[in-house]
């Protein structure tokens, strides 16, 4: 039984470290060629695990063989773009100019089905509304819609809007991170000044603490609310660089 475990722990470990090694990617978005040697690599590791007179080797070598083909594969379709188009295909055009394209979608197999229910989960409720829609090699569709009824942007509405960074998770359950505290230029001892203006004795009695691209410091203490209470998150009153002014 030891032996059996000490089997699937190691199968295991090698595929989770080779599906990693394949790339940060979900199953929906994968080229044909990267599902059908993840479906391959699932199977051939399931029969060392379940088979114990089968060699512990005789499993692995065929993994780590499909891992090197496939590194290989995706090395070739960035250097040539013939390579890419014969492993993963080409994208589809199955909608040009609001029409809706047969022969294409024929040739791909392609239905109204199909076509409808993909629109709609991009919350497209009909075709009239579409200008072009294009299937890609990894079966999603892209979907640029008529002008009249697209969302305004804020250079159609010519808005002047600033620069934008996503918000900076500072602490994380008691605990500091201080990349995001460089990042922030901000100095640990004047964060935790104003945490006890909130209400918050340290950074271990802190929920969370994120400093959006605005400046503001959303905090939350642990085991409970805040000192102000009544919400989920509460924003410092100013900027953080104004309250930095100030504290020096």
């Amino acid at each position: 039984m030891s032996t059996l475990f000490i089997r699937t722990l190691i199968v295991y470990t090698l595929m989770f470290a080779v599906l990693r090694l394949m790339g940060k990617r979900q199953i929906n978005e994968m080229q044909p060629f990267d599902l059908a040697v993840t479906l391959l690599i699932a199977n051939l590791a399931s029969i060392p695990m379940s088979e114990p007179a089968v060699p512990l080797f005789y499993g692995l070598v065929p993994i780590i063989g499909l891992f090197i083909v496939q590194r290989l594969v995706a090395h070739a379709s960035l250097k040539s773009e013939r390579i890419r188009r014969l492993v993963c295909g080409s994208p589809l055009t199955v909608i040009e100019n609001g029409t809706v394209r047969e022969d294409v979608m024929r040739s791909a197999s392609y239905s109204l089905s199909d076509l409808t229910e993909q629109l709609r989960l991009k919350d497209v409720f009909s075709l009239s509304e579409v200008e072009y829609a294009i299937l890609e090699t990894n079966g999603s569709l892209s979907v640029l819609l008529k002008g009249e009824h697209r969302q305004p942007t804020n250079g159609d509405l010519k808005l002047s809007v600033g620069g934008s960074k996503p918000a900076v998770m500072l602490i994380a359950d008691g605990r500091i991170d201080e990349n995001a505290l460089e990042d922030a230029k901000l100095e640990r001892e004047k964060l935790e000044k104003l945490l006890k203006e909130k209400g918050i004795a340290g950074i271990k009695s802190c929920l969370f603490a994120i400093l959006d691209a605005k400046g503001e410091l959303f905090v939350q203490k642990k085991r409970g609310k805040t000192k102000n209470g009544g919400g989920v998150r509460l924003a410092c009153k100013g900027s953080v660089k104004k309250q930095r002014g100030n504290m020096e």
